[in-house]
């Protein structure tokens, strides 16, 4: 979907079809397993951040998407889908993450969409509402900053891991932080506004060539085993 926003650009009447087929793609995906997921039988210690990325993750990626090819309309609606499927899995997930034992190691990757979610909604309030700072920026931007916070928390945890495919979650999550912060900064323009954004660039790109480099090297030695 966000590349079909962006090809929209140079191509808009391709870029929008593509939109609508990704986000209809998404939206069916996202029913299927919420209906599997209502048929019970999920071990309550499996929950993890991950089952964010169906419904609320896609439903406010589709939102900032649509809002980019002026589909107004469907761009709301698929922020609703996006929020409420936030709220309803995410007072699931954080009670597991709150009161059950600690996540498998390879699950604990996850934990970074906590700070993802908030992130793409912000974008997405963006794309929707316009450049503009009110009351739902502030809030969302509010708790991103929390969960910011919380991975300065888990750093010394993460350091512990081994490297695995799981790591793919880190780089959803702060790639969306790294593109709501690009917002806030284009549109409040701070001092030195410029050089944040350089910052930003370079450290978020600099981090997923990392990841990709350790996971490039993690598949090279698996095929040789």
């Amino acid at each position: 979907m966000l590349l079909s926003a962006a090809l929209a650009r140079d191509a808009f009447a391709a870029g929008r079809v593509l939109v609508i087929v990704c986000l209809a793609v998404t939206i069916a995906l996202g029913g299927w397993l919420t209906g599997q997921w209502m048929t019970g039988g999920i071990d309550p210690d499996s929950l993890h951040a991950g089952y964010f990325l169906p419904t609320a993750a896609g439903g406010l990626i589709g939102a900032d998407a649509a809002a980019q090819v002026q589909l107004h309309a469907l761009a709301q609606a698929s922020f609703g889908i996006g929020v409420i499927s936030w709220i309803l899995l995410g007072s699931t997930i954080l009670n597991r993450l709150f009161t059950r034992p600690a996540l498998p190691s390879a699950l604990v990757p996850t934990m970074a969409i906590e700070l993802g979610i908030p992130a793409v909604a912000g974008s997405a309030y963006f794309a929707l509402a316009g450049q503009t700072v009110d009351f739902v920026a502030c809030m969302l931007g509010g708790y991103a900053v929390l969960m910011a916070l919380v991975q300065l928390r888990l750093i010394p945890i993460y350091r512990r891991l081994p490297f695995t495919p799981g790591a793919s979650s880190f780089t959803f999550a702060y790639a969306a932080a790294a593109a709501d912060a690009l917002g806030w900064l284009t549109i409040t323009k701070p001092p030195g506004a410029r050089g944040y954004a350089i910052v930003v660039i370079a450290a978020i790109t600099g981090f997923i060539v990392w990841i990709a480099f350790r996971t490039v090297v993690l598949a090279v030695r698996a095929d040789r085993s």
